[in-house]
């Protein structure tokens, strides 16, 4: 099937079926159970995501949290000019804007989803982006294939074995390949996913790492996010063979005035929402 054949089942395809009022809980959910739930999630959900979500991001941004912290100005990854002719992984690429950056910049990315409606998108959006569908704790390519690799808010949250996707990430990257991901910040855990005033308040313990499930009447799980705290994380990326080079905790901005999900300006502006940890190979 051809970028035009996929690009119109984005609008003629008829939507996978969705669970109805899906039940709330916190569970164990395995490896395989979240990959799948994660899969069914987005296809289901990508057309909403990319509506609500898509001017935000843009087509050609590439933008690591809620917060609008853009690597134009961060320079996460390095420094722009750097990225000339570099090979880079994007995992977890949804439409893939931030591949087309990355490409404007003289990158060669290629962008991997779960998802096949996402990357009906990034084929709607259009330019001659390499697109993969895969599972992230299965990388399809030979080891030390690229130079870079990254994620913003892509499978690191939603997958019960993080470190199986470091070392995964770190077979497939160069030696001294930097790999640079963000995930919603673990302190968020502690309090309501709520916008508002209630969302200021803790109301669960930071340190119960039992996975969020949203699951179907016959408790099959459609949603799973797997919480990790800080010290997890940090031990997660040293155990798949990487070193720590910084943690950012982006500050929410004056010009960002928009809620989305739980982030918002009065939650921004006093507690992190998003952390990115930047990581190297040794």
């Amino acid at each position: 099937m051809n970028q035009e054949d996929y690009a119109s089942e984005v609008a003629s395809e008829a939507d996978p079926v969705s669970a109805e009022d899906p039940e709330a809980t916190r569970r164990d959910a395995g490896e395989a159970e979240s990959s799948r739930a994660s899969r069914s999630w987005w296809d289901r959900n990508a057309d909403e995501y990319q509506n609500d979500h898509g001017a935000f991001l843009g087509d050609d941004r590439f933008v690591w949290g809620p917060e609008g912290l853009d690597e134009a100005e961060a320079a996460l990854l390095g420094p722009a000019a750097s990225l000339r002719d570099k090979d880079i992984l994007e995992i977890g690429a949804g439409a893939a804007q931030c591949s087309r950056w990355l490409a404007a910049q003289g990158a060669r990315p290629v962008a991997l989803d779960l998802s096949h409606r996402q990357l009906q998108h990034a084929l709607r959006i259009g330019d001659d982006l390499p697109l993969v569908e895969a599972d992230a704790g299965k990388l399809p390519f030979r080891a030390g294939s690229f130079d870079l690799a990254c994620s913003a808010y892509g499978a690191v949250p939603f997958v019960a074995d993080p470190v199986n996707v470091m070392r995964e990430v770190h077979r497939v990257l160069r030696p001294g390949g930097r790999w640079v991901f963000s995930v919603t910040h673990p302190v968020r855990w502690a309090f309501p996913d709520e916008p508002g005033p209630e969302g200021l308040s803790v109301a669960a313990s930071y340190f119960d790492r039992t996975a969020y499930v949203e699951q179907d009447e016959r408790g099959r799980a459609v949603y799973v996010e797997h919480h990790r705290t800080i010290g997890d994380r940090v031990r997660d990326v040293v155990a798949g063979g990487f070193r720590l080079l910084d943690l950012v905790e982006p500050e929410w901005p004056e010009w960002n005035s928009q809620e989305w999900g739980g982030w918002s300006p009065l939650r921004g502006n006093l507690i992190p929402g998003t952390a990115i940890f930047v990581c190297e190979r040794d």
